[in-house]
């Protein structure tokens, strides 16, 4: 008579069942980031209507680089992100920004966000409107999501 083995049967079918709870929670968890990393963005575009510098740098890296849509060569650090967006702030009233086709990747404590974006507002006393697209690559540091690179590129 043949002995059938039930306990390693039940092992396999539990470990599976395990496998896609521990599957579904990664995707869960990275649903989640990719959340976070999308209102971080949202929230230094806010910071920058609201015209909060301190607000704003709360949300960049030390580390971070950049090339603006004018810019010729890449800025480099959180002084230079610094001194530039004060400076937009004293010329830039009345700005909003609006974020269409988001997609963010998340691979562990790193994510990026690509998406185009449309832009209003006063420079100088003038109105001024303008698109593009852009890549923004953040970090995660002590629970919280950093940008530590941005690409803007103006669409005509």
């Amino acid at each position: 008579m043949k002995t059938r083995h039930y306990v390693p049967a039940i092992l396999i079918l539990v470990s599976m069942t395990a496998l896609g709870v521990g599957f579904s929670a990664l995707k869960e968890n990275a649903r989640s980031d990719a959340a976070d990393v999308k209102a971080a963005l949202v929230a230094m575009w806010q910071a920058v209507e609201e015209g909060n510098l301190e607000r704003y740098l709360s949300y960049i890296h030390p580390e971070i680089t950049s090339f603006g849509e004018n810019d010729v060569y890449l800025a480099d650090g959180k002084d230079a992100e610094q001194a530039a967006m004060a400076l937009y702030l004293k010329r830039a009233t009345g700005v909003h920004t609006e974020m269409r086709q988001p997609q963010v990747t998340v691979r562990g404590d790193v994510a990026w966000i690509v998406y185009y974006y449309s832009e209003a507002g006063r420079m100088d006393g003038k109105d001024f409107s303008g698109r593009g697209k852009s890549t923004r690559i953040f970090v995660r540091e002590n629970d919280r999501w950093l940008c530590i690179h941005g690409h803007y590129t103006a669409v005509p």
